[in-house]
């Protein structure tokens, strides 16, 4: 039947996933169910029982369970055609692994697996933006060094904006902006005069004025934010999805902390545009991020992402708009976007790419670093924790900056880190100021930044 899955290969792609338990190892390897020529072979998680109940939830018997201990049980476990749950990588068998999808989302940990399965022969799929955003670049170098691919994993935001601006500059454009909205919507009631984020609700009447972009859409647009001042809008990972993305295109940011202008996808194109022509933008190739405002009931952007370009002949651009395109108002701008991104249900879509060496991802290089900046003044002693759904880390704040010669310490490797002098507030934290850094991902940063940009 056509409308049903292929069979492409002879035997399974046999994928490893670390990290395996949450919500995006749940999706992917409920996905991977649908899929006859990949299995998940080996899990790593130090919660094995939660990876072995959410396997059961998924229809796998206990039976076809193992948790081994060491590669030489571990094969034995993949011979009988059971799943291998282990707790850390010593019991990884790496002659029975293809892929790995990296998930941990923890720099140290999941820079020496991704390193340990090259040196081992096996593709890398990275869903860990954190260590992209530090060893991305030198990782993919030595990748290609040893005939491997090293790439970011569909199913989010950068991979998933990677592979729509790749299109889009098949298709001839000039782009202007690029980037993705925020996570979570803002959903502005009409009738109660609130806005819901998440759950988070805040009064926001004066939004009921400013639904259209008016006669001067930056005006609105500030006008907007300050209703909605009181909710939390940007987060850690929007930053560093928009640092990886620039390692892959090149594009730098407008300002570091990027513009986050609270619209409407109907306005994305008159958003990101040149200031001379009305925008937000002094310059253009940036990355980017808006906070959506939609109304109840409205489908969301799903966290989304959106590539804004420059128009050409009027008429074929007015025909567009009439189809339904989001076109600017003075017709120089157009958005193309997907509204959607739907982790681990896409990432197959990198585990084939990576064996059949079809991705459409260039070689990455250290174009940005992303930076903290101290948000207070940061005693002596203070010790960093990467905490949370979006992986924030207490007292500075993430921005995105050109990389200097190495002085500057990305954010991420501040992850366990201390501070062994007093970092004033507004001041970037830098490498000289740490101890505790995780030695591996930081020489593999200084060797991406080698590499030049």
């Amino acid at each position: 039947m056509i409308l049903s899955s292929p069979t492409r290969r002879p035997s399974p792609i046999r994928i490893l996933v670390t990290g395996a338990n949450g919500g995006y190892g749940r999706t992917l390897l409920d996905q991977l169910r649908r899929l006859p020529d990949m299995t998940a072979t080996q899990l790593v998680d130090p919660d094995v029982a939660g990876v072995s109940a959410l396997l059961v939830d998924l229809g796998v018997t206990d039976e076809g369970i193992a948790t081994p201990s060491s590669p030489a049980e571990t094969a034995a476990a993949l011979a009988e055609g059971r799943i291998a749950v282990l707790a850390d990588g010593s019991a990884i068998d790496w002659s029975g692994v293809d892929v790995l999808v990296e998930a941990t989302g923890r720099i140290d940990a999941g820079h020496a697996y991704a390193s340990t399965a090259l040196e081992n022969g096996t593709h890398v799929v990275m869903v860990s933006k954190e260590i992209d955003s530090v060893a991305g670049v030198a990782l993919s170098r030595t990748a290609r060094e040893k005939g491997l691919r090293y790439l970011p994993g569909d199913g989010d935001q950068p991979a998933n904006l990677l592979r729509l601006v790749a299109w889009v500059l098949e298709c001839g454009f000039d782009i202007v902006a690029l980037g993705k909205s925020s996570e979570y919507d803002l959903v502005f009631d009409p009738e109660s005069g609130t806005v819901d984020q998440n759950g988070v609700t805040v009064d926001a009447p004066g939004l009921a004025g400013l639904l259209g972009l008016g006669d001067d859409p930056l005006a609105t647009v500030a006008a907007r934010a300050s209703q909605v001042a009181a909710l939390k809008r940007s987060a850690a990972a929007d930053y560093c999805e928009m640092n990886v993305v620039s390692l892959y295109t090149g594009a730098g940011v407008d300002v570091e902390s990027m513009h986050y202008p609270v619209a409407r996808p109907a306005e994305l194109a008159d958003m990101f545009a040149s200031r001379a022509d009305g925008g937000l933008l002094d310059r253009t190739g940036v990355v980017d991020v808006f906070s959506m405002l939609r109304l109840p009931g409205e489908a969301s952007f799903a966290g989304g992402v959106f590539v804004i370009v420059r128009t050409g002949d009027p008429v074929t651009w007015e025909t567009l708009r009439g189809k339904g395109h989001v076109v600017s108002r003075d017709g120089r701008y157009a958005c193309i976007f997907w509204p959607y991104h739907y982790m681990g249900v896409e990432t197959p879509l990198t585990v084939a790419a990576a064996v059949d060496g079809t991705s459409v991802v260039s070689e990455p290089r250290q174009h940005t670093v992303l930076a903290a900046r101290a948000s207070a003044d940061l005693p002596a002693g203070t010790t960093f924790r990467v905490e949370g759904h979006h992986h924030e880390i207490a007292g500075v704040a993430p921005v995105i900056l050109q990389p200097d010669a190495g002085e500057i310490a990305p954010y991420y490797l501040l992850s366990g880190a201390t501070l062994r002098a007093d970092v004033v507030a507004g001041a970037l934290v830098r490498f000289a100021d740490l101890d505790g850094v995780p030695e591996g991902a930081a020489a593999a940063y200084r060797t991406g930044l080698a590499l030049g940009r």
